[in-house]
């Protein structure tokens, strides 16, 4: 074999190593795209996560209605967190625990405070988001390998954006004149569709390219124990200052509603989405919710006996840097702008999977092709320096006067 086609050897033998990276990729594109979506196929599947309204003119309860509720049904019942959808057709979210030790968390019906079901440890919507971050692999000291494994293929994905833009010339032109020719065979076709694909994914592939980088960064970061988050570090409640109704007997905290009210008034735009009750006397109630920005949430410390406000985070009180890492994790989901973001994610998610299968198809049929030429091209040399071979000795055997 020359050396020529030896070079050409190893260089197939390297193409068809790339071939799980390829599958690799693809399956993290699909698992992204559902679970996106994953939230809302399990509303499809699980009627307990529904928020059906008895009457069309039913209101929404407060949080102190809602507790009452829930507590009339199962006395029992310790609730420490609740949380609401962004989109109101998903049921309330309580954390729960009972006196035999059991902590669950329960759906909650927010127009009537009946318990409806209780979720599962580990849903479908939990399965494809561990599948997809971090295959699957637990977290046993700091982050997974899974995690690195996954969210390292960002730099991959940024540098192929950048080199695709480069190779296709004047790629803009495919805004104004698309290309999907059907008619001229497969080959054709799937070209087609990668870099018209491409083209209108530009925005979506840099989103999820440098928010899949990010993570990377964010996983070493706290593996290293640093730290760029100006989150307050919050004391507790001191002994003196928690009244009492007789001795030894903390004080009733005061309504959750009330004490909410209270801190809204306190920071205009501080909307409540989610409360974390105190868990002892010395606890602070918790509350927190998006603000007029919707990638990052802000929360507040408030005493539960008082309604002071111990502490607080907003969006005036983050660093230019935490405005871009907090945003980073939304904008990869798609999580901060209801169904219809959702939507649109899941639609440019499946197109991007379309795009890694394209890719996919292309080159194992070129790669395929270039095997078998190569393997033609080998048993013809092989055919051709045996016939040479044997033509000497022929020529040997022949008689002397016919040379």
């Amino acid at each position: 074999m020359s050396k020529k086609s030896r070079s050409k050897l190893w260089f197939l033998v390297h193409s068809w190593l790339a071939l799980p990276i390829w599958f690799f990729v693809l399956i993290v594109c699909v698992t992204g795209t559902l679970a996106v979506v994953s939230q809302e196929i399990v509303w499809l599947a699980n009627p307990d996560i529904r928020a059906d309204k008895p009457a069309d003119d039913t209101e929404l309860l407060s949080y102190d209605q809602i507790i009452k509720a829930m507590n009339r049904a199962e006395p029992d019942l310790i609730v420490t967190d609740l949380i609401r959808h962004d989109e109101s057709h998903f049921a309330l979210m309580a954390r729960v625990t009972y006196p035999d030790g059991r902590a669950v968390t329960v759906y909650v019906n927010p127009y009537t405070g009946v318990i409806q079901g209780i979720s599962p440890s580990f849903n479908f919507e939990q399965f494809t988001r561990a599948l997809h971050g971090w295959w699957l692999v637990p977290f046993t000291n700091g982050y997974s390998w899974g995690w690195y494994l996954v969210s390292f293929l960002g730099l991959p994905m940024l540098a192929s954006l950048v080199t695709g833009l480069v190779v296709y010339k004047r790629f803009w032109k495919g805004f104004f004149k698309p290309t999907l020719r059907f008619k001229h065979g497969a080959r054709i076709f799937w070209g087609d569709f990668h870099r018209l694909s491409g083209i209108w994914s530009i925005w979506f592939i840099a989103v999820i390219s440098i928010t899949g980088t990010w993570f990377l960064i964010e996983a070493t970061l706290s593996d290293n124990q640093i730290t760029i988050s100006t989150a307050p570090i919050v004391p507790v409640i001191s002994r003196d200052k928690v009244p009492m109704s007789d001795p030894g007997v903390p004080a009733p905290m005061m309504p959750i509603d009330e004490a909410i009210r209270i801190a809204t008034e306190r920071i205009p735009g501080l909307e409540t989405t989610f409360i974390t009750l105190p868990s002892t006397a010395y606890s602070h109630l918790s509350i927190g919710g998006r603000g007029w920005y919707p990638l990052m949430f802000q929360t507040a410390e408030i005493n539960p006996y008082n309604g002071e406000i111990a502490s607080s985070h907003l969006l005036s009180d983050r660093s230019a840097l935490e405005f871009v890492t907090e945003s980073m994790r939304p904008l990869h989901t798609g999580d901060f702008g209801g169904l219809w973001i959702k939507l649109i994610w899941a639609f440019f998610g499946l197109l991007l999977s379309m795009m890694v299968l394209s890719g996919l198809l292309i080159w194992s049929k070129r790669t395929a092709l270039a095997t078998l030429h190569a393997f033609k091209r080998n048993n013809k040399a092989q055919r051709q320096a045996e016939h040479s071979q044997a033509t000497p000795a022929l020529q040997t055997e022949t008689p002397e006067g016919i040379r």
